[in-house]
């Protein structure tokens, strides 16, 4: 069972932002199942690997329209980013020098209960904003 499923309440109602959403909860769940059946973090490298290289595409292309529209809680939403990113980098580390426990279960629910909050919370923030821009 994956550890979260898309529904409409995580919509931000953006198609590339939900679109990139459903990805990362891909990967995340994807994580999630190779934790669950046993394969070594040295194994689930490349989707930790993945999970940080969309993530950071995916916040660039948000931060890039929030800039282009002067959205006035930029500053906010992108440290939010860069706290999530370096997290993620720092357990990517701990990965490569052979730390067994860096992509345990509880370093995935950490990261599921920050991406569930942050699209919630934070993201869903930025839609009345989005849609009087036009974005869509």
């Amino acid at each position: 069972m994956p550890l979260i499923q898309w529904n409409e309440q995580i919509s931000v109602g953006i198609d590339q932002f939900d679109n990139d959403h459903k990805y990362l909860i891909t990967l995340l769940n994807s994580l999630f199942d190779g934790i669950n059946a046993g394969r070594g973090p040295q194994s689930l490298a490349y989707i930790l690997e993945e999970l940080l290289e969309y993530t950071e595409t995916h916040f660039a292309r948000e931060e890039a329209e929030m800039q282009r529209l002067g959205y006035p809680d930029f500053d906010s939403h992108k440290a939010q980013h860069d706290m999530l990113t370096g997290r993620v980098y720092d357990i990517q580390r701990q990965v490569a020098a052979g730390a067994s426990s860096a992509l345990s279960k509880e370093a995935v629910e950490f990261l599921n209960n920050w991406l569930v909050g942050h699209i919630q919370g934070t993201d869903k923030g930025y839609m009345p904003f989005f849609a009087a821009h036009g974005v869509r």
